[in-house]
């Protein structure tokens, strides 16, 4: 297909990691499900912490919950489950997360967001601790996937270039936190800006994007 004939983007970069990206789960839904056929809509992971054994030190658990907390004062209803902090040992590192979407993704598409979905009601709803490798094969099975397929793939090369790659291609829109949206045609690209609560201020830009003549 020539550059010209190519649909417009919306590109979603996040990570399942991120508590902020779970806050914005059901608006996300209703723009996905209200955003014009002209448009198309791709996932891609921006990769929040890199790999480390390390606890996560007593000053930034306190950054995280207080993250989470001013999610409740800003997105009311979202459930968290402040249990994980007490019941699991927080490591900053989600990139094994985000290897477990593509990982998933290679059994076939169709597998991409749900596991998302699947790690972060883990981490946020059931103290579950998604940095662990163990809690990753355990979703996998939960989702029906091949759990020895998804194991190899998890601890692969080929998936962590792939992960490197999509890191990449956020901090070419300049994303660097997450959830970001960019949108993307002939004209180049734009940021969207994300609002947490009302999908139609999104969808406004979204149009708005959408009529720019190149």
């Amino acid at each position: 297909m020539s550059e010209q004939n190519q649909k417009p983007v919306l590109y979603y970069i996040h990570d399942p990691m991120c508590s902020w990206c779970w806050a914005m789960a059901p608006v996300l839904k209703e723009l996905r499900h209200r955003l014009p056929e002209a448009v198309e809509f791709r996932r891609l992971l921006g990769g929040l912490a890199p790999d480390t054994d390390e606890p996560m030190p007593e000053d930034l658990r306190e950054m995280v919950q207080g993250s989470w907390h001013r999610i409740l004062q800003h997105v009311p209803g979202t459930e968290l489950n402040f249990d994980f902090w007490t019941k699991c040992e927080p490591r900053r590192a989600t990139y094994a997360a985000c290897r477990a979407v593509i990982a998933a993704r290679r059994q076939g598409p169709a597998f991409e967001a749900p596991m998302n979905t699947a790690i972060q009601r883990a981490y946020y709803t059931q103290a579950r601790n998604p940095s662990d490798e163990q809690t990753l094969i355990e979703l996998a099975d939960e989702l029906g996937l091949d759990v020895a397929a998804f194991r190899e793939a998890l601890r692969s090369e080929d998936v962590n270039r792939e992960l490197e790659e999509e890191i990449r291609q956020a901090r070419e829109m300049d994303v660097e936190s997450f959830p970001g949206l960019v949108y993307r045609d002939r004209n180049g690209v734009r940021p969207i800006p994300v609002d947490y609560t009302d999908a139609e201020p999104m969808l406004r830009a979204i149009d708005t994007a959408l009529a720019k003549k190149p």
